[in-house]
């Protein structure tokens, strides 16, 4: 969905006025982070679209060119920090457990005595 301003031409810059109700699945770090891994949107309602450079409302007209982020998203599909996934680590997670965070080095065991 794209939107115009027929007051002043604007077709990139608005702001959006919208209630959502959904569902969401908190992810807390033990350092406290806070991770939206899941968001599904129950419903939403856009109240009112206002152009940034007029401030006007009364001229704004939906277009169905091409969607922006948000409206690209839709239901049930992840946003900027829900597109990790569920399944994907952060960036304290990632090393795994037992690396120690020793990227590079070499696993003594596996070499042949010698």
């Amino acid at each position: 969905m794209s939107y115009r301003c027929n007051a002043c031409g604007n077709k990139t810059r608005f702001d959006i006025f919208e209630t959502k109700r959904v569902r969401a699945f908190h992810h807390y770090s033990l350092g406290g982070r806070l991770d939206v891994e899941e968001e599904e949107v129950l419903d939403s309602n856009i109240e009112k679209v206002v152009c940034r450079w007029c401030g006007s409302s009364d001229s704004i007209t939906r277009g169905a060119g091409s969607a922006g982020p948000q409206e690209q998203r839709g239901a049930g599909s992840a946003g900027p920090q829900e597109q990790r996934g569920a399944g994907s680590a952060g960036p304290q997670e990632q090393r795994g457990a037992g690396s120690g965070g020793t990227a590079g080095t070499t696993d003594r065991a596996s070499e042949p005595a010698g």
